[in-house]
Order: structure tokens, then sequence, then C-alpha cells
């Protein structure tokens, strides 16, 4: 009965609930980005308003050890989210783990804008262990969200079903910009106030505080919305049928939400499935997965130290090549609002096609070739956007390196952004399958991390008379493109550690129906149940 229920889940057609799966599960993701790289919109302004030294020629800005927390404790909370929740999740089982992230993603954004002190740094602390507890919920969102969503579909579609749930990732992120550029706005049409070189005191209204708070705090509204839908989600007859070996509970879970009709059979499900308990430190894991894991983790880190670096500082090289003008030419709400303009435009022309394109064309060119793919573009156009450096950064030159770092995340998102997600989620055992893509993501945001500390020290200006205030000299922009054109070469080397999942079930890539073929092949006869055969057959 188990090899029914997983053989009519992979022949299942696509239907109404696998759609709202993606929606509910999307939309945490669609909160992730959005909590996650909102942040990067708002850091200037706090420079401005918790660390403006009186008689400066220029406008504050967060001090290193500062800036380095802010912007990267909550990929700290990530990566032990995702060790914990993945863990979790194989042993509780997905839908009593899914709750709770949600609601600690909810809580920690609301706390976030509510960081209050009486000095810069008791708030800045507040601020940083908030955004640790809101990384540790958002940890959890990507195994079981891609677990659960590899676990509903069938192995025609499936890929572009996890990739679609990632892909709310893009829409996270130009919602944030939209908010903020709203924000920003509104508040510099009621407040409106001079540049920072005209009148330093007026161009930073006490109301400015309040635009951060608002934005992060936004946040929330998303995962409160789709909280009652996760509660309702049933259990995946995956996890029900091959690790809690409940093949009934299953057939029945599996009908109140897809249209399939499972003969009910009383069978144990030691008989249906025999006994490869392996845990995930035995030498028959590292035997058969070990090395599908080292590739998996090694594309996310190497992946993530470019994808974060970019992303997180695109404020820093927009202001490099002077596409958004110094911060002393400009009010506190309007550089805001710049900022926040140049990341919406690169996430509206970029990130977003990039993941719909994955979601369009996985299923059908595999996701090898996008991810291998994805890697060259992005190594091809960093070396383009690094080798001529210089010229870009001269008047009249800013549209076409804006085109090339817009490309780069287009092949980010049309490549391993997305299938270093997909992939850790359809080849790992049911009872590991959780835990190992919680490790894999846990090793990218160890590389987010790199990038978001090592970045920030990097990019300054190899003059220290030019680096930004507080920072030592780096390797500037240009080399620091460099080295990420280099992690991109070798994520593209590592991706052949990978196996190819396209057009596969989950149980022929985990190996979990070996035993079956092989018991099966000595019968003189298939028995079938309503004309399909009663095993999960390999394509």
């Amino acid at each position: 009965m188990a090899n029914e229920v997983l053989n009519k889940l992979d022949t299942a057609k696509t239907q109404l609930y696998h759609f709202t799966a993606v929606v509910i599960a999307g939309m945490g993701f669609f909160t992730d980005a959005y909590d996650l790289f909102c942040i990067s919109l708002v850091t200037k302004l706090l420079g401005r308003i918790y660390y403006t030294i009186p008689g400066s020629p220029n406008p504050g800005t967060l001090p290193p050890n500062v800036a380095a927390a802010v912007n990267g404790v909550a990929f700290c909370g990530t990566l032990s989210g995702q060790l914990f929740f993945g863990w979790l999740g194989d042993k509780m089982g997905r839908k009593r783990v899914y709750g709770m992230t949600l609601m600690m993603m909810v809580l920690a954004s609301v706390a976030s804008g509510l960081s209050f002190g009486s000095t810069p740094s008791s708030v800045m602390g507040t601020l940083c262990f908030f955004r640790f507890w809101l990384g540790f919920g958002i940890g959890g969102d990507y195994p079981l969200s891609a677990t659960i969503m590899s676990e509903y579909a069938n192995k025609k579609t499936r890929g572009a079903f996890i990739a679609a749930v990632f892909a709310m990732q893009g829409f996270g992120i130009l919602t944030g910009g939209i908010v903020t550029l709203i924000v920003s706005a509104c508040f510099n049409a009621i407040y409106p106030s001079p540049a920072y070189e005209v009148n330093p005191t007026g161009s930073l209204p006490p109301q400015a505080d309040f635009i951060w708070r608002f934005i992060l705090m936004i946040g929330a509204a998303p995962a409160v919305l789709t909280y009652y839908w996760r509660m309702k989600m049933p259990e995946t007859a995956r996890y029900t049928a091959l690790v809690a070996k409940n093949a009934q509970q299953a057939a029945a879970d599996m009908a109140k939400v897809l249209q399939v009709e499972i003969a009910h059979e009383n069978e144990k499900m030691e008989e249906d499935t025999p006994d490869k308990d392996f845990g995930l430190f035995s030498r028959e894991f590292f035997k058969k997965h070990g090395w599908h894991l080292i590739g998996t983790a090694s594309c996310w880190f190497l992946l993530d130290i470019a994808f974060y670096s970019q992303n997180l500082f695109q404020k820093d090289i927009f202001t490099a090549i002077n596409w958004i003008p110094k911060g002393h030419t400009m009010s506190a709400m309007e550089e805001v609002y710049r900022i926040a303009r140049a990341q919406t435009l690169i996430a509206l022309c970029g990130t977003v096609p990039g993941y719909w394109f994955t979601v369009a064309l996985i299923d059908k060119i595999g996701r090898f070739t996008i991810q291998v793919g994805g890697f060259l573009f992005m190594t091809a156009f960093m070396l383009g956007l690094a080798f001529p450096y210089h010229h870009w950064t001269e008047p009249g030159n800013h549209v076409g390196f804006v085109v090339m770092y817009g490309l780069t995340f287009f092949f980010a998102n049309f490549g391993p952004n997305s299938t270093t997600f997909v992939v850790p989620a359809e080849i790992f055992p049911a009872r590991l399958r959780s835990t190992c893509h919680g490790i894999s993501a846990a090793a990218g945001k160890a590389g987010a991390i790199i990038g978001s500390f090592g970045f920030l020290y990097a990019a300054q200006n190899q003059n220290p008379a030019l680096a930004d205030h507080g920072y030592p000299a780096g390797i500037g922009v240009k080399n620091s493109l460099f080295v990420l054109a280099a992690c991109n070469l070798l994520g593209a080397l590592c991706t052949l550690l990978v196996p190819e999942s396209k057009g596969k079930s989950l149980e022929e890539m985990s190996g979990e129906n070996e035993d079956e073929d092989v018991s099966s092949s000595n019968d003189d006869t298939d028995v079938e149940i309503r004309g399909v055969p009663s095993k999960t057959l390999p394509v």
C-alpha cells in the first residue's frame, strides 16, 4: 500500500492544491526575503540617525563592527535555524514544526521595528538581538518548505513547484524596495528637508527614525496572513508512509487534498518497506549520499558568498560608480529613496525574471544544466565588470554597468540560487531529507556570512584615505569582483558532484525503492492495483 501511495503522488495530475501549497509555502519565502534584504535599504539611514558627528562634513555611517553585525547577524540566526529545524522536521514531522517558524518570524519582525534604547549602541544591540531570532525562524523555513513541496509534488513538475516556492523570494526583495520607496516618499512629502551640505541638522528630521521601523515591521504582514493555512496543511504522505510508517494514514491525508483514490488494505509498513534506517553519520549514508551532500553544501556555500555580497552591498557599489550621489548632497530621506529605487530596478529587471525562467525550464532542461550555466554566466559577467572597472565608473557609462550587474542577478536566479534550493529536497532519503537540506542551506548561509562580513571590508578603497570612516583599506570593488568570479567558477566545478533529478521519483533518487525493485524482478508477475504497479518505478 505504501508503494501505491508513493506511486500515486508521483503520477498525480497537477491540481489546485499543488498551487495552494506553492502559495502557502511561498509566502514564507516572500517574508524571508523581505526581512533579510530590507535591512540593506536602511543601514545608511541608521548611520545618519545614530552616528552622525556634529560639525562633520559628511553624514554619519555605521561603524564597521556595527554595520557587520546589523547586516550579518540575521544570517547567523538563519544558519542555526536551518540546522535545528531541519533536524526537527525529520524527527517530529514537517507539519508540526512548520507553524513554529512562521510565528517566530512574525514576532521577531515586529520586535525588530520596536528596537529602542537610550544610546545608539543599545538600539543597535536590541536590533541585532531580534534580527538573530528573526533569522532563526527564517532558517527553519528553508528545509521545511522545500521538503514539503517536494513531497507533495508529482515527479513530472516537481522541480517547477519547488522553484516556484523559492521564486517568491524575488517578489519579497522587490516588495521590500517598493515599500521603502513608498514610505520614504511619503515622509519626504510630509517632512521636506534640505541636503546635508545645506543644513546638516535639518536634513534629518526627527520623524526619520520611524521610517526604518515601519519598513522592518511591515515584513510581518504576509506571514500573519498565511499562518492559518499552514496549520491546516496535512502532514506530507511521504513522511507519514516512509518515516512514521503509517501507509493508511498517508493515504487518508493525501485523499483530503489531492483527487486520488487508493484502495485501503490492512498492510504493515514494515513488510512494504525494508529496514534501511541508516543514520546521517553512518558509513552507509556516506557511501550512498556523502558526496551528494558535499556537492549540495559546497555549491550553496560558494553561491551565497557572491549572491549576498551583491545583494546587501548594492548601495555601496552604486555609490562607488557614482550612480547614487554622495551622501552629503542629499537629505536622509532622499538617500533612502534613491537606494530603494536602484535596488528595485535591479530586482524588477534581473532578480525576479531569473527566478521564473527557472520555474519554466527546470523540468525541461534539468537542474544540472541550469546550475552550471548560471555559475558560468555569473563568472563571465563579473569578469566583464571587473576588468574594465574604471571605465564603468566614468560619467555616461553607468547604464552599461547596471545592465551587466543586473544580468549577474538574472543568471544567479536562473541558475544556482534556485537549483541549490531545489536539489537537496530531491536526492536524500525521506527520514533525512529535511536534515540534509538544512545542512546544505546552512553551508550557504555560512557563505552569506562570509560575503556580508568580508565584502564590507574587502570592497573598501585600497587608499586608506579614501576608505569609509572607521574602515581599514581593502582590496577595492574591482578586486572583490574578481574574488566573487572565482567563487562562481568553483561552484560550477562542484556541481559535478550533484546528480540530475529531472523526471525521477524521490525514492529513485534516494535509493529507497532499490530493494523493492530487486524483489519484484524475481516475481513471475507484477501485482497491480487499479492498473498501477504497486511499487514506485524509476523513469
